[in-house]
């Protein structure tokens, strides 16, 4: 069986059988994953930040094609995720685009305080 993503904002079941597939089996749908943290007043967006900061390392050109979009509201939240809340070493890479984001942020940015956020990551490496 292949491994599946949740089905609806309440659907913490899938988030806890994702556990059971290893990452190269979850990484087809790790976009489809990430889609789970753009509210994380969701119920399923908690469990699923939980699982995704275990394999960070591994999606990081994930989170980073997220970051350079314009969902500044998603982007709020994998700053806050990957970044503030990171519970493993954050990836260089990644790092380099809090940087920027901190640096040289977009209006938007600015805005929906991700810069903010962005600024406490840098301070705090």
């Amino acid at each position: 069986m292949q491994p599946q993503a949740p089905k609806h904002k309440g659907d913490t079941e899938a988030v806890t059988l994702l556990k059971n597939y290893s990452y190269k089996e979850i990484k087809p749908i790790v976009p489809e994953l990430l889609t789970w943290l753009q509210d994380l007043n969701w119920p399923v967006a908690g469990p699923m930040a939980l699982y995704l900061q275990t394999i960070a390392v591994h999606i990081t050109d994930d989170i980073i094609t997220v970051l350079k979009g314009k969902d500044e509201v998603w982007k709020y939240w994998l700053v806050l995720v990957f970044g503030t809340n990171a519970t493993t070493p954050i990836a260089p890479k990644l790092l380099t685009e809090f940087k920027r984001i901190a640096t040289q942020p977009t209006p938007e940015e600015v805005a929906e305080e991700i810069q903010d956020l962005a600024l406490e990551i840098i301070k705090g490496t």
